[in-house]
């Protein structure tokens, strides 16, 4: 299985990635990315990636290198030359290089930097379950942007492993947002429950795509802020996202959810993700 980039303009063997650090995604961080899921050699939700890519850089003020059809080629090529069947790609779009200064350099161009993994579906967690703690949720209010400034979630990341768990449920004051890595949802008395998809969280595509089919399964669904109480009164929990898929969250802090079990509306909607996207 090759293993090439995709950098600047041309598709290049690791060695060749030659980043310099006069970039301004080194410096402050100041780019975007998007993290792709590829089942049986296909790109999943492709199109959905793409829209939110292109708001990220219209809101952040990133010109993209290449249109978003261009960009769509480029990864698919990418996929294709790493022979790459199972997944994911990850690509990234900083505002290029110029000396280090806060003000946007007039003359930067965009660098456009691709690879990809070959990752296998996490079943055993999938099937199992994860633990998780909660934290304060520290991190600034755009988090609706896939921006590169994650030194919050890493820190959130790595305080759960620290404390043997697998995730954190990010709060505001008590408000449940999301996890640090992922979107989250509870089911109360047959309802689903998530954060609205405003400024305070990611808009997940896995997310997004729950949301679509808990509708096509007359699952009702509540996009409204509910409490670190109100979490811990579900009757099941679970998070969502890219490389997760629909993964039940057992235990919060030590206390379970409902039973401490996966439930039986995570359960239907793992499901249907995988009968949907022929899993």
């Amino acid at each position: 299985m090759l293993s090439l980039y995709f950098y600047k303009t041309d598709f290049v063997e690791k060695k060749g990635v030659n980043l310099t650090p006069d970039d301004r995604g080194y410096y402050f961080g100041d780019g975007i990315y998007e993290v792709f899921r590829v089942y049986n050699g296909r790109i999943y939700e492709q199109q959905a990636h793409m829209d939110r890519l292109q708001k990220s850089a219209a809101d952040v003020r990133i010109t993209l290198p290449y249109s978003l059809e261009q960009i769509g080629d480029i990864l698919t090529k990418l996929v294709q030359l790493n022979e790459l069947v199972e997944g994911t790609i990850y690509m990234q779009i900083t505002r290029g290089e110029a000396p280090r200064a806060h003000p946007f350099p007039a003359e930067a161009t965009p660098v456009l930097l691709a690879y990809t993994t070959e990752v296998k579906r996490p079943l055993t967690t999938i099937q199992n379950g994860i633990h998780a703690i909660s934290l304060e949720d520290i991190r600034w209010l755009r988090c609706d942007l896939k921006t590169l400034n994650l030194l919050p979630n890493v820190m959130a990341k790595q305080t759960a492993l620290d404390r043997g768990v697998q995730e954190v449920v990010l709060h505001r004051n008590g408000t449940v947002t999301e996890c640090s890595a992922s979107n989250f949802m509870i089911v109360k008395d047959n309802v689903l429950y998530t954060h609205p998809a405003n400024n305070l969280i990611l808009h997940g595509i896995t997310r997004a795509v729950v949301l679509r089919l808990a509708n096509a399964l007359h699952i009702e669904v509540q996009e409204v802020p509910f409490t670190l109480e109100q979490l811990q009164q579900a009757d099941e929990a679970f998070i969502t996202g890219t490389t997760v898929e629909v993964t039940p969250v057992l235990t919060v802090d030590g206390s379970p959810i409902g039973t401490g079990q996966s439930g039986p509306v995570t359960r239907k909607l793992q499901l249907e993700f995988e009968r949907t996207f022929a899993l």
